[in-house]
């Protein structure tokens, strides 16, 4: 039971942190390449990728939120999953010559954290 009220809470609290991101994103999106450890930020132009990583975001975080209230017993499951997105951004952040400390310190430290959540969510 402890180990799952602590998944809990790390689920909890990655899905606030991504709604955040997100909605940080959706708001002012050229601003946040830097953040998101690419070297530049986009140009106005490319505005629509970064709102489309915000939406990305939100939806990810909303999801955990509803999986603990209809589908708890799978929210270990769809955790695991979604550790993939941050698996995937650190590698895109390297392969892109960003910033190896936010590659790892951001985006290996969540999905880490994600990991963490659905193995304790498992038990």
């Amino acid at each position: 039971m402890l180990a799952t009220s602590i998944g809990l809470i790390l689920s909890w609290a990655g899905a606030l942190m991504i709604i955040a991101v997100g909605c940080a994103y959706l708001a002012r999106n050229e601003k946040n390449a830097a953040g998101f450890g690419l070297p530049t930020a986009p140009a106005q132009d490319a505005r629509g990728w970064w709102q489309v990583k915000g939406i990305r975001d939100v939806v990810t975080g909303l999801l955990v939120i509803v999986f603990t209230f209809i589908a708890l017993d799978y929210l270990g499951v769809l955790v695991l999953v979604l550790a993939l997105i941050p698996l995937g951004d650190m590698v895109i952040v390297l392969t892109n010559r960003g910033s190896k400390a936010a590659a790892y310190g951001i985006h290996g430290a969540t999905a880490l954290a994600l990991i963490v959540a659905a193995v304790l969510l498992f038990l």
